[in-house]
């Protein structure tokens, strides 16, 4: 391929495939999902309860999908422990200006706040015979003080990763400062798809989730607008990209965005399967969507 016009020159690519373009997906769902819980934990009516479960529980498996797929990433997984600990020390090693040593300590406190949801969650509906778990969640005191700061974790994780690709040195993901936004509306976006698609499979009718549906339509339509924004931001360097990746930029355009707010907007008359295939659309986008930015830098 040509150079690509830039103003800075990159080192060598790092060589992340499918485990991280995975990672960047379920850590964003597990931060977005965490996130949609806790609002409805906090602000929900009480039949939208079961909603709020489902969110911790999907939240959980991300995290517990996406940390595994990190560790793999790395070659010697067994080293992982040298992103949190010195080795020569064994002292805790925090770089506050690194987005992945402070991403490492996050994605491990946030994983500490998924599984205490989780915990609440089961325990709401009796398959935990713990009582004091209950007290994890709203709307007592120490449940708004968990969910607020998993909250907050968890926005934080969906979004660093689109920070720390910003601050690689390669081209397209040094050459926009945006994509750390588009990382924190994509998870948004396919956090909310998720959990409409699972709650219409059960056929679930509360108001939380009517909520969730604008949300997510107004997800897609700032991701859609943050993504061309991102275009625009790299100047000359996007003709690269459309080199390499068009067809599939195209795809996460029109079937991840386009289509699915379509098919929200015509929801109400049409029915729920148009909101199920709208969600399905929403997920397969997002997932593509990192797909083309990692790869696309990747082989440039």
């Amino acid at each position: 391929m040509n150079a690509v016009p830039s103003s800075t020159y990159f080192s060598a690519p790092p060589d992340w495939g499918w485990f991280i373009v995975s990672y960047f997906f379920f850590g964003g769902l597990a931060g977005g999902c965490y996130l949609f819980a806790g609002l409805i934990d906090l602000y929900g009516h009480a039949e939208d309860r079961p909603l709020a479960r489902l969110g911790y529980y999907i939240a959980f498996s991300s995290v517990a999908v996406s940390g595994p797929l990190l560790t793999l990433d790395l070659g010697q997984p067994l080293r992982f422990w040298h992103m949190l600990i010195e080795s020569n020390t064994y002292r805790p090693m925090l770089k506050p200006w690194s987005p992945m040593s402070s991403g490492s300590w996050a994605l491990l406190a946030f994983g500490a706040f998924t599984f205490l949801g989780c915990l609440g969650a089961l325990a709401e509906t009796g398959l935990l015979a713990w009582p004091v778990a209950r007290r994890v969640r709203p709307p007592g005191l120490p449940g708004v003080v968990i969910v607020s700061i998993g909250a907050l974790l968890g926005l934080y994780v969906a979004g660093y990763t689109g920070v720390l690709l910003a601050v690689t040195n390669r081209p397209i993901w040094s050459d926009t400062p945006l994509l750390g936004m588009l990382f924190v509306v994509s998870a948004a976006s396919v956090s909310a798809a998720l959990m409409i698609l699972l709650a219409n499979r059960f056929k679930w009718t509360m108001p939380g989730l009517s909520a969730l549906h604008r949300i997510d339509t107004w997800a897609v339509g700032l991701e859609l607008v943050v993504l061309i924004a991102v275009m625009i931001s790299l100047g000359p360097v996007f003709r690269a990209l459309l080199n390499a990746w068009g067809v599939l930029l195209l795809v996460v355009v029109v079937v991840g965005m386009l289509i699915p707010l379509t098919l929200y907007r015509r929801a109400q008359s049409l029915g729920d399967r148009n909101a199920s295939i709208a969600a399905a659309l929403v997920l397969l986008g997002g997932f593509v969507l990192r797909l083309v930015i990692v790869f696309a830098a990747e082989g440039t």
